[in-house]
């Protein structure tokens, strides 16, 4: 079948294969031309492994430190006349490279909120690795079975106590305008922080050390994100930063149960990025677009292969030792949130208009981006010709 973008509100309904897998050869290339990375890991497990954040780890550490990786993730298959989902694309894409590099990658696909998958990737970490001496925890789902009450848990983007009204923007149509959320009620935050919080990576470490499968110092890291305070009544301080605030207690725990062997937990505070999960988020794309404007005429915008590069290459391993904040976090924000380019997104924000939004924003590199997590506007692939959609996971 022919493959092209078909985009409804903030997700692109398509996916191409070769677009795809050209993408994540970008950043195989990437990682492949700066310096190995000296002391990683040997063997990893990925739990959200198949884009953004999730898969740039996994492709960091096994191209950059020759890694043993076992990624974990929920993607959908292709079905008649409809493509698979990005992530299935990348994680075979990655696999074909890094078995053709000689690098170990296997693969589990499934619910990894389930004690089923839990166990069957302790399963594989027995029969092939032994033991995995990082874990990174990179989920990103709207919804959560729990697994030992069986309840339904749904997230939501809404502020708390007050309804919150902004400047958005609809990035496919280029219409700037206001919206107004509605708070969220105690449910509701406590479903987001169900599904958003740490409890789920507690339960992961929990079962790998029941099971004996982490090595003696083995380290676990989780992702976040803090931002301006243009963004922190939708974000920081809204459901979404309540269930960041569980992330942050969970680190804790999880480090106090690390630490007795040599290993430790943390997290880190990466940069806004054009992401699936960061596309659904109001106000968020429009300010993403106004930062990669600044942080590009600075010469400081990094994408997300070379964010996860820089964090291992420059926190964890070739010899350094992160760099916590007070809070006890890592960030990989830091050139985001420098006062000069905050202090230059703070100044155009009022200014962008429907009228302005081309010229006095990155909109374009915006969807630019938006559209490569799909597979579409790689160099190289001919979105004109048949491509084969069934792709069976390897």
């Amino acid at each position: 079948m022919i493959i092209k973008p078909k985009v409804r509100g903030f997700v692109c309904v398509t996916a191409h294969p070769e677009g795809c897998a050209a993408h994540v050869q970008e950043w195989i290339d990437y990682v492949k031309a700066q310096p190995s990375i000296q002391g990683g890991p040997k063997k990893v497990l990925v739990i959200g492994s198949s884009t953004g954040y999730g898969l740039a780890s996994r492709l960091s550490l096994a191209f950059g430190a020759r890694a043993a990786t076992l990624g974990v993730f929920f993607e959908r298959p292709s079905e008649e006349g409809r493509p698979a989902t990005p992530g299935w694309y990348n994680t075979i894409a990655f696999t074909k490279a890094a078995r053709a590099d000689g690098l170990y990658a296997r693969n589990i696909m499934g619910d990894a909120f389930s004690d089923e998958i839990k166990a069957q990737t302790i399963d594989a970490i027995k029969a092939d690795l032994g033991q995995v001496d990082l874990v990174v925890y990179s989920l990103a789902s709207p919804r959560r079975t729990h697994p030992k009450t069986g309840a339904v848990h749904k997230s939501c983007l809404k502020p708390l106590g007050a309804p919150y009204t902004n400047k958005t923007v609809d990035t496919d149509k280029g219409i700037v305008s206001s919206i107004t959320i509605e708070p969220a009620d105690e449910a509701e935050v406590a479903d987001t922080v169900a599904v958003m919080g740490g409890e789920d990576w507690e339960l992961w470490i929990d079962a790998l050390r029941a099971a004996g499968v982490l090595a003696p110092g083995a380290q676990s890291l989780a992702y976040s994100y803090i931002g301006p305070e243009v963004t922190w009544p939708i974000y920081q301080n809204g459901t979404i930063g309540m269930a960041k605030n569980d992330l942050s207690r969970a680190a804790k725990a999880i480090d106090a149960k690390l630490s007795p062997s040599g290993g430790r937990a943390f997290i880190s505070v990466n940069k806004a990025l054009v992401t699936q999960a960061s596309s659904a988020i109001p106000v968020v794309p429009l300010y993403i677009s106004i930062l990669y404007k600044v942080m590009k005429a600075a010469g400081l915008h990094e994408g997300c292969i070379e964010q996860m590069h820089r964090l291992f290459a420059t926190q964890v391993y070739n010899g350094h030792t992160p760099t916590f904040d007070e809070a006890g976090r890592v960030r990989i924000d830091d050139l985001e949130m420098r006062p000069e380019i905050q202090a230059a997104v703070a100044a155009l924000w009022p200014t962008i208009t429907t009228e302005n939004l081309e010229s006095e924003t990155d909109i374009a590199g915006y969807r630019t981006e938006f559209l490569k997590l799909f597979g579409f506007g790689l160099n190289g692939v001919n979105y004109d010709a048949e491509t084969e959609p069934h792709i069976p996971l390897i």
